[in-house]
C-alpha cells in the first residue's frame, strides 16, 4: 500500500491527536480533508473506525471495518473491529461477532486479542468451559498471564470466569 504524503499525512495525525483528546467531532473533520482517493488506505481506515465508534456509530464502524478487512486482510485489526461493531451494531449481536471473529483465529493465532474476544464471547453464551480455554490461549500468545489476568477480571464480559480466575 502507498505511503500516504503531506498534506494528507498531517490531516491523519491530526485526526489521531484530536482521538487521544476524546475529541472525535474534530476528528472527522481531520478526515474529512484527507483526499478521496485516500479513504480506502488501511491506516485511514483504522483512523475512521476509532472515529466511528468513539461516536457510537456501529453501523459506520461495522461498514469501515469490513472494507479493512477486505482491503488489507493481512491486518488483525479489521477483523477484530468489525466483530466488535458487529456485536453493538442494530441488527447485530453476539453471534455474528462471534461468526465474523472465530475464522480470524486460524489466521491471526498469534494475535492475543482474538482469542480473548471469543473468551468474551463464549462467556457471555454461557459456554465457561470454552471461554477459558480461549482465555488460556490468549495468554499463550500474549506471553504475559499476568496482565491478561488482571485485565480479564475487570472484564463484565468474563464475570462468570472470576473464580476461575482468582485461582489461576
Amino acid at each position: 500500500m502507498a505511503h500516504i504524503e503531506p498534506p494528507d499525512h498531517h490531516y491523519l495525525s491530526a485526526a489521531i491527536g484530536w482521538l487521544e483528546l476524546g475529541n472525535p467531532v474534530e476528528a472527522g473533520e481531520e478526515l474529512a480533508r484527507i483526499a478521496p482517493a485516500l479513504l480506502d488506505h488501511p491506516d485511514v481506515l483504522e483512523v475512521r473506525w476509532s472515529v466511528c465508534a468513539a461516536s457510537g456509530s456501529w453501523d459506520a464502524a461495522f461498514a469501515v471495518a469490513d472494507t479493512l478487512a477486505r482491503v488489507a486482510p493481512e491486518r488483525s485489526s479489521g477483523w477484530v473491529h468489525r466483530a466488535y461493531a458487529a456485536r453493538r451494531r442494530p441488527g447485530g449481536g453476539l453471534p455474528q461477532a462471534w461468526e465474523l471473529l472465530r475464522p480470524a483465529y486460524e489466521k491471526f493465532p498469534q494475535v492475543w486479542l482474538i482469542p480473548y474476544n471469543l473468551a468474551c464471547y463464549a462467556a457471555q453464551f454461557g459456554h465457561e468451559d470454552e471461554a477459558w480455554q480461549w482465555l488460556l490461549k490468549a495468554a499463550k500468545s500474549k506471553g504475559d498471564k499476568a496482565s491478561l489476568k488482571a485485565m480479564a477480571e475487570k472484564d463484565e464480559d468474563l464475570k462468570a470466569l472470576r473464580e476461575r480466575l482468582a485461582a489461576w
